[in-house]
C-alpha cells in the first residue's frame, strides 16, 4: 500500500528527469506498481481511509512520484457527465489537443508540493490521447475538462515538469489568451 512517506516531494532529483518508455509485457513488479498507485487515489478519496492513514487526496499519481522512472501514470477521477474515470496509463502521449486553453481558477495542486503555489496553469481544453494499458491493450481517449487537465499534469511529471514551472512568474493571475476557465468544485 503506498502511503504519503512513499510519495517523493519536491527537490528530489527523479521529480526533475524524465521517465523512460516502458517495453511490453510488463513485469509483474511494474504490475504490482501500477495497482497499488491506483489504490492510493481510491483510498486517498474515501474520508475515513484517508484519515486512518493520513493521505493526502489526488487524483492523478505518476510513477516518478514513487521515486520510480518509468512512463506510467494513474488518474481517479469524474468526467464532466459524472462517469467515473479510473485507470493507469503506460507510454501516454497527447495525439492532438485544442487550440483553447483552460486553467483551474482555483489553480492546482501535487502530491509531491507540500506547499500552496497559487497561478494559472494554462492547459489545453481538450486532448485526444493514447496509451497503452497495463496488460499492453492501446486505448485512445477523449478529455476535456477536469480530466483533460489531470491528464496533462500527469504526463508533464513524466517528463520532469511541475504544475508550478508553467505559471507566469511575473504575474501568476494573468488572463490567458484564448482560454475559458475551469471551476473545480
Amino acid at each position: 500500500m503506498i502511503l504519503m512517506e512513499n510519495i517523493i516531494r519536491d527537490g528530489h532529483p527523479t521529480l526533475r528527469t524524465r521517465a523512460e518508455e516502458f517495453t511490453f509485457p510488463l513485469s509483474t513488479e511494474d504490475k504490482t506498481l501500477a495497482g497499488d498507485m491506483l489504490q492510493y487515489l481510491i483510498n486517498s478519496q474515501d474520508d475515513a481511509i484517508a484519515e486512518k492513514y493520513g493521505l493526502r487526496g489526488g487524483i492523478g499519481l505518476a510513477a516518478n512520484q514513487v521515486n520510480c522512472l518509468k512512463r506510467m501514470f494513474a488518474l481517479h477521477l469524474e468526467d464532466e457527465q459524472g462517469e467515473q474515470l479510473s485507470f493507469v496509463a503506460c507510454n501516454p502521449k497527447i495525439v492532438s489537443h485544442s487550440v483553447e486553453q483552460t486553467y483551474l481558477t482555483n489553480g492546482e495542486g501535487c502530491l509531491s508540493v507540500d506547499r500552496a503555489i497559487v497561478g494559472y496553469v494554462p492547459r489545453y481544453s481538450r486532448i485526444t490521447v493514447k496509451f497503452m494499458t497495463i496488460d499492453g491493450e492501446e486505448k485512445k481517449l477523449r478529455l476535456s475538462g477536469l480530466p483533460a487537465i489531470a491528464f496533462q499534469h500527469e504526463l508533464d511529471h513524466l517528463n520532469g515538469v511541475l504544475f508550478y514551472d508553467r505559471i507566469n512568474a511575473k504575474d501568476p493571475f494573468t488572463e490567458i489568451e484564448n482560454s475559458t476557465p475551469y471551476k473545480r468544485d
